[in-house]
């Protein structure tokens, strides 16, 4: 059982195969490029990769208008240089998650020519179909703001299709179960690869009945539980962590009452009214977030994050708060996108401020999941505004000071690499923070270490404790008689929390800081500091 549990304390590395390292000096990341610096991973502390789409695709949204859904997207290697990467992450104990893009296709994709074609087609109850433009044709967007609706009349067939994201991508039908079962050969292929789990992209999309409407559609919960049992019929310890951004009443239906829905959801409820304490430093909001989602089945899990391939999403905010968010971290109406959102790295809306960027990491490490790292931001890279909506975050790594960052030897890069500013390559880079000790890099690596041996924040129970200080977040882990205590201040000015703890001695793991308990020890936090401590219930050790 602690196998199929390996998640619970793992940290999630995610990177774009096309963005990480160019081998051959097309311009373009690669597959060799990534098996090339695998052991950067291994010493980071990463146990697992979530790569994004990597499939054939003509690129309109950067791989997730997935082609093809067996084969390898040949600008990225073969299926030989796969299997290679594949052998080479599990020689360094590195386990692989995939995005599993199943809600829609690319309108290239051969089974929507073949559906496009007539009404007697072999692939044409695959997507879903309209002879008339539905009414709520301009309600549900993914992307208002920039889509325009939610149905296009195709030019072929004369019919219109129904399209959540952009209109080069028609959604799949999972009423029709060819589709559900060819979605499971998927699975059950990409598993015979290697692949350990996979990120099931856009899950409210996948189970919604089409045409019950686009704002509160009915859903079919029951093929989560398929897809899970069928990939755990396939390897026992395998992962689907779920892309749902849901209210917290509806998180037991995704996970499964019992446990048997997905194993892991990334917890966006929580991560809006996260931002919303870094911009503002009011905890509130974000301490009830945690608690409205900390019911959940003991099998189950979220993965919490800072910054990932999209924008930040800030829909279930309020206007007010949203807007404050917006002046700190987004000021230009250019950095926001899709009426609800930032598309910015976490240093740069920081302001490149170390003692805040620590602080954020620092919790990200101790919050109550499993914590998801994008690729660069250990580095404290930044973004490139001048390039097309999420793009902007989905720039290339930067590996040196050399030219093009070390990304390739080549004389063009397909994505631009970020060369000036205070987040240009030429101070931004693997090399030169490597050397380095004292650079984010290096703070990095020794708080992946630290949460690596805090099995309490994956496996225990955890309570938000009353610091008696608005600024300061205490957390209290317990877990097979050890307990764990961390304090994070959002002010950027000093702060004491006092702790309602009695007994023991609280043992500083990062300084020198021990604690004794006494009648509720009165702890000073610098701006921006936080405090991590084990509980040493032996009095006067």
């Amino acid at each position: 059982m602690q196998d199929q549990l390996w998640f619970k304390n793992s940290i999630i590395y995610n990177l774009e195969v096309g963005t990480f390292k160019d081998s051959d000096g097309d311009g373009r990341g690669d597959f060799q490029g990534l098996i090339q610096k695998l052991d950067y991973l291994k010493a980071l502390g990463v146990d697992a990769i979530w790569l994004a789409p990597f499939q054939p695709t003509p690129g309109q949204d950067d791989g997730y208008d997935v082609a093809d859904f067996y084969s390898v997207d040949p600008r990225l290697g073969t299926g030989g240089d796969f299997a290679d990467f594949m052998f080479q992450a599990q020689k360094r104990g590195i386990r692989v998650l995939m995005d599993l893009v199943i809600n829609h296709t690319s309108e290239q994709h051969h089974w929507f020519r073949n559906a496009r074609s007539s009404e007697k087609a072999k692939y044409r109850d695959w997507y879903v179909w309209s002879e008339t433009l539905p009414k709520d044709h301009n309600k549900g967007m993914v992307f208002p703001g920039v889509q325009k609706s939610t149905w296009k009349k195709d030019s072929i067939s004369g019919k219109y299709y129904y399209h959540r994201f952009y209109d080069f991508q028609p959604d799949l039908n999972f009423v029709n179960p060819e589709v559900v079962a060819e979605c499971q050969k998927i699975i059950g292929f990409w598993l015979n690869q290697g692949i350990s789990g996979f990120r099931l992209d856009a899950v409210p999309f996948i189970i919604e009945v089409p045409k019950t409407g686009t704002e509160k559609p009915k859903l079919d919960f029951k093929l989560l539980m398929d897809l899970r049992q069928f990939a755990q019929s396939r390897r026992a310890d395998v992962a689907i962590l779920g892309e749902a951004n849901v209210e917290p009443e509806e998180n037991l239906n995704y996970f499964g009452k019992n446990g048997e829905g997905m194993q892991l959801m990334f917890n966006f409820y929580a991560n809006q009214f996260l931002f919303y304490a870094l911009a503002t430093g009011e905890l509130a909001p974000f301490k009830e977030a945690i608690t409205k989602t900390q019911m959940i089945p003991d099998a189950s899990q979220w993965a919490h994050f800072l910054r990932n391939h999209d924008e930040i999403d800030l829909g279930r905010l309020t206007d007010k708060q949203r807007n404050q968010v917006y002046a700190r971290f987004g000021p230009d109406s250019s950095m926001q996108l899709y009426d609800r959102g930032i598309r910015r790295r976490l240093a740069s809306m920081l302001s490149n401020n170390r003692k805040h960027i620590e602080l954020a990491y620092s919790l990200l490490f101790s919050l109550p999941g499993t914590p998801v790292i994008r690729y660069g931001d250990e580095l404290g890279m930044g973004d490139d505004q001048s390039l097309k909506e999420r793009i902007s975050v989905r720039t290339p790594m930067q590996w040196s000071g050399a030219r093009f960052g070390g990304f390739t030897s080549a004389d063009s890069v397909f994505r631009p690499v970020i060369s000036t500013g205070e987040f240009g390559y030429q101070k931004v880079n693997v090399d030169a923070e490597t050397r380095d000790p004292s650079s984010l890099l290096s703070w990095t690596k020794e708080m992946i270490r630290l949460r690596k041996g805090s099995p309490e924040i994956g496996m225990g129970k955890y309570q938000v404790m009353d610091a008696k200080s608005a600024s300061i977040l205490a957390f209290r882990y317990d877990y097979e008689g050890e307990t764990l205590v961390i304090l994070h201040n959002f002010s950027d000015k000093p702060q004491t929390a006092q702790l309602p703890l009695d007994g023991g001695t609280l043992i500083d793991l990062i300084g020198h800081d021990d604690q004794k308990t006494g009648a509720g020890p009165r702890i000073a936090l610098d701006g921006y500091g936080y405090k991590w401590y084990r509980l040493n219930r032996v009095t006067g050790k």
